[in-house]
C-alpha cells in the first residue's frame, strides 16, 4: 500500500478514535439534540449540533477557500443531482433515527459502551445500506434518480452567490459566514449552552473533525498516482464498507471510512472502560428489537438514497455548502420531527 493511502488510513483511525470518545462523553447525536429540544425542551444538545455545523463550515471554507482542499471533488459537489430522491432518502433516514433511537454513528458510540442493541442496529444497516447501494435495492435507487436527476446551473451556495456577479472569494466568504454567523448566534443565545463547556467543547472538536477529514483525504492524501476519494467522516456507506471488509479483508483495501468506523467503536470502548462507563445492554422486548431493526434498515436504505446521514449530510455535506446537502438535511429534520411530535409520532414503548 502506497505511503499516502496509510497515512490516510491512520488519520481515519485517529479521527474516528477522537469521535468515539467525544461522542460517549458529551452525547453528540442529532436525534438526541432534537428530541431534547422537542420534546423535552432541553435546548442543550441541539446547540452543540449547531455549533458543530458552523465550525465545520468556517474551517472547510478556509481549507477550500485558500486551495488547500478542492471540495468539488466530494461527492456533494456534483453538477447533477436528484432533489425528491435525496429529499426522499432524508425522511426515510431522519424517522428511521427515532425508531433506531439514534444514527448510524450513535450506534458505533453506543456499541463501544457495551450497547448490544446498537449491535444489530450497525448490522441491519450495514446490510440495508449494501442491498441500496450495490445489491437488491439499487436498480430501483438508479432508476428514481435517472427520471427524476437535474442539472444545476449552480450546485452550491457561493456559486448560487456568484451568479449575481459576486467573485468567487466573496460569495464565499458571505455564504459562509452568514451561515455561521447565524448558527453561533442560535447556539450560545441559550444561557444553559453557555453554561456548559464541555458541550461547547464538543462542538468545537466535532467540527474541527471534518474539517480535519477533509484535510487528510484532500490534501495529504493528494497523490497524482494512487489518489484517495476527498471526504469527510460519513458513516452510512463506511458502515457498510466495513462490515464487508469484516468479512472480505482478503479481496478489499481499507479505506478512510473503514478506517474511522473502527476508530468510532475503539475510542468509544476505550473512554466507556476508562470512565467506568461499560454496561452491557439489551432489548426489552421482541417488539423493542422489530421496531430497532427497521429503523435501520430505514436508515440504510435512506442514507443511501440521501448521500449521507445525520453527520454525513447534515454536517460533513453542509460543510461544502452544498445546495444538495441542504435538500437532504431538509428530508433528515423532517423525518426526526415527524417521528418525535405529530401524527406519526413513534410512541414510546412500555417498560417489560
Amino acid at each position: 500500500m502506497e505511503s499516502s493511502a496509510q497515512l490516510v488510513i491512520f488519520a481515519g483511525l485517529a479521527i474516528g478514535l477522537i469521535y468515539g470518545a467525544v461522542g460517549l462523553l458529551s452525547g453528540f447525536c442529532l436525534m438526541s439534540s432534537m428530541r431534547g429540544w422537542l420534546a423535552e425542551g432541553d435546548g442543550r444538545l441541539v446547540r452543540t449540533y449547531a455549533l458543530a455545523v458552523a465550525v465545520a463550515i468556517a474551517a472547510s471554507q478556509i481549507l477550500a477557500g485558500g486551495g488547500t482542499v478542492d471540495l468539488g471533488k466530494s461527492i456533494y459537489l456534483q453538477p447533477t443531482f436528484s432533489a425528491p430522491v435525496l429529499f426522499l432518502g432524508g425522511l426515510l433516514f431522519g424517522y428511521g433515527m427515532v425508531l433506531s433511537n439514534g444514527c448510524g454513528s450513535r450506534a458505533l458510540v453506543l456499541l463501544g459502551r457495551g450497547n448490544l442493541r446498537s449491535f444489530v442496529v450497525v448490522i441491519v444497516l450495514g446490510i440495508a445500506a449494501q442491498m441500496t447501494l450495490k445489491g437488491l435495492i439499487a436498480p430501483a435507487r438508479i432508476a428514481l434518480v435517472q427520471v427524476s436527476q437535474a442539472t444545476a446551473n449552480s450546485n452550491s451556495l457561493p456559486s448560487l452567490l456568484a451568479t449575481l456577479g459576486l467573485g468567487e472569494t466573496v460569495s464565499r466568504t458571505l455564504a459562509a459566514a452568514a451561515i455561521v454567523v447565524a448558527l453561533m448566534l442560535f447556539a450560545f443565545a441559550h444561557a444553559g449552552f453557555r453554561r456548559s463547556p464541555g458541550q461547547i467543547a464538543a462542538g468545537i472538536i466535532v467540527g474541527l473533525l471534518v474539517a480535519g477529514g477533509w484535510f487528510v483525504t484532500g490534501y495529504l492524501g493528494a497523490d497524482d498516482f494512487n489518489p484517495v476519494p476527498v471526504t469527510s467522516l460519513t458513516f452510512i456507506a463506511p458502515i457498510a464498507d466495513a462490515l464487508q471488509y469484516a468479512m472480505l479483508s482478503t479481496g478489499l483495501t481499507p479505506n478512510f471510512g473503514i478506517a474511522t468506523v473502527a476508530g468510532v467503536f475503539a475510542g468509544s470502548l476505550t473512554t466507556a472502560l476508562a470512565s467506568g462507563r461499560f454496561k452491557l445492554e439489551g432489548y426489552s422486548s421482541p417488539r423493542h428489537m422489530l421496531r430497532s431493526g427497521s429503523g435501520a434498515a430505514l436508515m440504510g436504505i435512506g442514507g443511501v438514497m440521501a448521500f449521507g446521514c445525520s453527520i454525513g449530510q447534515g454536517l460533513t455535506g453542509l460543510s461544502t455548502l452544498a445546495l444538495a446537502s441542504f435538500v437532504a438535511v431538509a428530508g433528515i429534520l423532517l423525518g426526526t420531527a415527524a417521528g418525535l411530535r405529530g401524527a406519526l409520532r413513534v410512541q414510546p414503548l412500555a417498560v417489560a
